[in-house]
């Protein structure tokens, strides 16, 4: 037997959940389809290697749902400052008598008592999908992915895996970057895959938790530290971390062959100074990197949102929150529509959530690309030029605290000479978004 919903949502990730969890507040009912099971957390568990920095637009959003609680009672760690800098590897630089500069966001500079949250991405989406699971307008159908889907012109029907059948009158695929359902839409994308990859390792270290992440730029790629929470009475005085190592995909090969003393060894001799003492290695895993986009963001009854729409380099870990940025727009505009009596896949509709939501996501991928052109190299005029840059970003507080409020999610616009030098990047970079 076929059930009828006002909408679909595919993919019970962060995103979709999220927004599953924003319609059904409003009284709309519900379908949330994903292929896995409900994802699990236990406080004795190491550390999901898997972890976002969420912003305060995000935490703001997230409140709204009612999730933050839960996330909070879970694990999530504040961070007040955000430190970025050029490790000193250039051959001028070791000539200078001075370290390279460094711009530092602080919390206390905006007035504001975090910068943001790092959170596994399991503590999310555990707290969106309990939440979806306590809605009475929302059924969840778990353990089957989407097989296909078929407009009828004034509904859409999407068959399980497991032949189940469910039908609505807009589709929502949040089902990740390879989703099922922008190609069953034959939506296409452009998409762009970085030379290098990223290796993600859960570490311990000796200390409390840090209130600061920070990364070094090397000509390889960056290296960052994100702080996570206590390590428990397991381990009394010990915290956890997530370290990302960016760098061609041959090296970082190499290093999760390494025994775990042998690993920690390279990434004390790798990572800055300012990484803590490390006692163990929990998980180690590598991933490649690429910004690709959807040529529409809808496609007659199916709208995307969150990766399925966008993936951007996860350089500075905006990719969730702009997730749920397309959430929230989208979920406005549809309880907007239902209060106007309007088809909730009216073209008009859509393409105003698209029209404010390219542009963003856009400017967003644009703004990771030009960091990752600009240090991802060696040449001395680019060094010469990003040091620069660091030294002027430190020695000017206002410029460099509107663009920590952007990042954070309380402006939405980056500052006027920022978005004149991302005009003036090269044209291969902007045509691909």
């Amino acid at each position: 037997m076929t059930q009828t919903f006002d909408f679909i949502v595919v993919g019970a990730g962060m995103v979709g959940a999220a927004i599953a969890n924003g319609l059904a507040a409003r009284g709309h009912h519900i379908a949330l389809i994903d292929q896995g099971t409900a994802p699990q957390f236990s406080a004795q568990d190491d550390p999901d290697i898997r972890v976002s920095a969420l912003s305060a637009g995000s935490e703001r959003y997230l409140r709204e749902l009612g999730a933050w609680g839960d996330i909070l009672a879970m694990a999530a760690t504040p961070y007040r400052r955000l430190a970025v800098w050029e490790a000193p590897e250039h051959p001028v630089a070791q000539l200078l008598p001075a370290r390279p500069p460094r711009t530092t966001f602080s919390a206390s500079d905006l007035k504001t008592p975090h910068l943001g949250h790092i959170v596994e991405n399991r503590v999310t989406q555990k707290a969106l999908w309990d939440l979806a699971s306590r809605q009475p307008t929302v059924t969840l159908y778990s353990g089957a992915g989407i097989q296909s889907q078929a407009d009828t012109g004034d509904q859409i029907t999407a068959t399980l895996e497991n032949g189940q059948t469910v039908t609505g009158r807009l589709l929502i695929g949040a089902d990740g970057a390879g989703s099922r359902v922008r190609q069953l839409a034959g939506i296409g994308v452009s998409r762009d895959q970085y030379q290098q990859q990223a290796l993600v390792a859960s570490v311990r270290y000796q200390g409390t938790p840090a209130d600061i992440t920070w990364q070094a730029f090397h000509s390889s790629g960056p290296r960052a530290f994100l702080p996570l929470h206590s390590a428990g009475q397991a381990h009394a005085g010990e915290s956890w971390a997530s370290l990302v190592w960016y760098d061609d995909p041959a090296v970082l090969r190499e290093l999760k062959a390494l025994s775990e003393q042998d690993f920690m060894a390279r990434v004390r001799a790798g990572f800055p100074e300012e990484l803590p003492d490390l006692t163990a290695v929990a998980a180690r895993a590598s991933f490649p990197i690429a910004r690709q986009h959807a040529h529409h963001y809808f496609q007659g009854r199916v709208v995307l949102v969150g990766d399925a729409a966008h993936t951007i380099n996860p350089l500075a870990g905006q990719g969730v929150n702009l997730g749920f940025q397309d959430a929230r727009c989208l979920q406005l505009l549809l309880d907007d529509a239902r209060r106007q009596g309007l088809d909730p896949a009216e073209p008009q509709l859509l393409a105003q959530y698209e029209a404010q939501r390219r542009p963003a996501n856009r400017r967003m991928m644009l703004t990771m690309d030009a960091f990752y052109h600009l240090f991802s190299n060696h040449r001395t005029p680019l060094w010469a030029l990003r040091n620069l840059g660091l030294g002027l970003a430190q020695g000017l507080p206002f410029a460099r605290n509107q663009v920590a409020r952007y990042a954070m999610g309380i402006d939405e616009s980056l500052p006027v000479p920022v978005q004149a030098l991302l005009r003036r990047l090269p044209s291969r970079w902007r045509e691909a978004g």
